[in-house]
């Protein structure tokens, strides 16, 4: 797609993007309290559906191309995209991605963040903790006039240097009153290519990590991404706008 696709966003838009944003925060720390052993995956979808409408939001993902639920929840080997199901039930020691999109006025809030069930592994400690870190380097290498792949080149020399993997099949992407739009954010790369980093930009920067092969498999049922080797994958997520003095997340409570 063509820079032609790419909508740069007014300061009054990016304060509607924060509104949503905001909303998708206080979203992920309302849920943060059933994360715990016996909890169904459905419950914590249906919990988050309750309280996005009581909030006067609607839940992006609910219909998105058939996709069947208000939220993703991607639990272990689940790179992205679980769908919460009432007989996935929480394990201690497990670790769960939750992703977040309600819509505000028109425009998309995006964020996720994965817990821990309980007492994490060593291994998954470790994985989880290195994740938000890829997220906190890939976020201080936006810079207006830097380009997409600094970004990414952030993201995986870290992830690379702990003993980890970064998934190529899924991306960062633009997002304003559409859902997934232009620009893509790869999460590895080489600094100094890609598409120019410009002041009202709004995209996501969502870096998955895996223990092992950064290489995914999707189940039958067309969404769910795991991990090749059944190994765990983290993900951390925010959107971000671009702006003449450097960078603002967007989705912080």
């Amino acid at each position: 797609m063509g820079s032609d696709t790419l909508t740069l966003l007014s300061t009054r838009e990016i304060a509607k993007m924060r509104q949503a944003g905001k909303l998708a925060a206080e979203l992920l720390n309302h849920l943060e309290a059933m994360v715990k052993p016996g909890v169904s995956t459905l419950a914590i979808d249906e919990e988050a559906e309750k309280w996005t409408q009581k909030h006067g939001a609607k839940s992006a993902p609910l219909g998105y191309h058939g996709y069947p639920k208000s939220i993703c929840t991607s639990v272990n080997e689940v790179i992205c995209h679980g769908i919460p199901n009432a007989k996935q039930i929480l394990k201690d020691g497990d670790i769960i991605n939750i992703d977040v999109t309600p819509i505000v006025d028109g425009y998309h809030g995006d964020t996720s963040k994965t817990f821990f069930v309980g007492t994490p592994s060593p291994i998954a400690k470790k994985l989880v903790e290195v994740t938000e870190e890829c997220l906190n380097r890939g976020i201080a290498a936006v810079k207006p006039g830097g380009k997409i792949g600094d970004i990414g080149a952030a993201i995986q020399e870290y992830a690379e240097s702990q003993g980890f993997s970064v998934v190529r099949d899924f991306v960062g992407h633009g997002v304003n009153r559409i859902f997934h739009t232009e620009p893509q954010i790869p999460h590895y790369g080489i600094r100094g290519k890609g598409k120019r980093i410009r002041p009202g930009m709004v995209f996501t920067i969502e870096p998955m990590i895996n223990e092992g092969t950064w290489e995914a498999i999707i189940l039958k049922d067309g969404w769910t991404a795991v991990t090749k080797d059944r190994k765990l994958s983290a993900q951390f997520e925010h959107t971000l706008a671009v702006t003449s003095e450097g960078v603002q997340i967007l989705t912080l409570p």
